[in-house]
């Protein structure tokens, strides 16, 4: 069948089972994620202006690729599937295109080649591409996860297997799942002396997704293994904290209710997005897109969202404390009143994040 995203038309193999078709993959459900991508692509050119060649390093159908080749991009994109090379092929001539598909095993060729701008989109984990992908990019990787349940926690042996971190299933799972993800790619970069930054990242629809952009340098690597840490997590009264460092020093018992404390770590604790970024992506974003709404409610969240390594949802925190929530605005309105920050976030519309912890914000509305 064929799709139209943006400014080309490709085609696809039908979608009998969550994306998969006969032998090639494509999942209708990312088209915001490839929105997303072609306006970082254009963001990022404005903001490092010798970037010019860029991987599609799981191609697929090709669909992400051949978008970036309409954007201008020096494109390349790489299947180990043969069947998948010859619909790239295709996708790019169908769009009247010039870019280089190769026939290959993408880890094999980022390690004997290298490109400005690396994009891992792989059905499931990125982690088996992760340090061919870091030897192939020059200054951004663009990485996305897909096996969501290991990331947050939920199936926690292959969570630890995987990301070599201990996750954790919380009420703000979404966000642990992209830390997790952070820090497992921020600790391959600092092997090889480089400091792998997020600029832009998110949480969205069943995927994590992140923006790294690269500066080298042994102690630019120390700063970022310096941005990881613990999360301390009550499951009883949903108090929780964080500290940086390797090696977790979690309290004998919550604080607020003396039950035991589970920790999660060492996660990513830094910024996850550059508010100044994600508004100039937001620029980039066109009226051809069909997220275009979507992308540019997103990105405004996303540039305004506290920078803090946790976020808390109201109807839980009012569950526990026996009352009813109120509508987001006022909520966040009343922490504000009491001289606390207070934000919406992307993960869900009763989300929040606070500088507040769980006592004073129960304080602040019961007041």
């Amino acid at each position: 069948m064929r799709v139209s995203e943006g400014q080309v038309t490709v085609t696809v193999p039908e979608q009998a089972d969550a994306g998969r078709g006969e032998n090639v993959f494509f999942n209708p459900v990312q088209e915001l994620n490839r929105d997303l991508t072609v306006a970082t692509l254009r963001a990022y050119r404005e903001r490092e202006e010798r970037a010019e060649s860029y991987l599609d390093a799981t191609a697929a159908s090709g669909v992400r690729g051949v978008r970036a080749a309409a954007d201008g991009w020096e494109t390349t994109l790489c299947d180990i599937d043969e069947e998948a090379v010859d619909l790239c092929e295709r996708n790019l001539e169908r769009n009247g295109l010039a870019a280089s598909v190769r026939h290959a095993d993408a880890s094999v060729l980022m390690h004997t080649d290298t490109f400005d701008v690396v994009d891992i989109d792989p059905f499931g984990t990125p982690m088996p591409f992760a340090d061919a992908a870091v030897k192939g990019t020059r200054n951004l990787l663009c990485v996305t996860a897909t096996d969501t349940a290991p990331l947050c926690g939920a199936h926690f042996e292959s969570g630890v297997r995987t990301y070599s971190t201990v996750p954790r299933n919380t009420e703000y799972h979404a966000e642990m799942g992209l830390r997790v993800l952070l820090s497992a790619m921020v600790r391959t970069a600092a092997r090889y002396d480089i400091a792998a930054r997020p600029i832009l990242s998110h949480a969205t629809r069943h995927y994590a997704r992140t923006y790294l952009e690269f500066d080298r340098g042994a102690k630019v690597a120390n700063d970022c293994i310096d941005e990881l840490g613990h999360v301390y997590h009550c499951q009883e009264c949903l108090w929780r904290d964080h500290e940086r460092g390797l090696l977790a020093d979690a309290p004998d018992e919550c604080p607020e209710c003396g039950q035991h404390l589970q920790t999660a770590g060492p996660i990513w604790l830094g910024r996850t997005c550059e508010p100044a970024f994600a508004r100039s992506v937001a620029e980039f974003v066109t009226d051809d897109m069909g997220t275009a709404d979507d992308a540019r409610d997103l990105l405004e969240t996303l540039a305004t969202e506290l920078d803090t390594p946790t976020h808390y949802d109201q109807h839980r925190l009012c569950k526990r404390w026996g009352r009813g929530a109120d509508a987001m605005d006022e909520f966040l309105q009343t922490l504000r009143d009491a001289g606390y920050e207070a934000t919406r976030t992307h993960f869900g519309g009763t989300t929040f994040k606070s500088d507040a912890d769980v006592a004073q914000m129960r304080e602040a509305v019961e007041t």
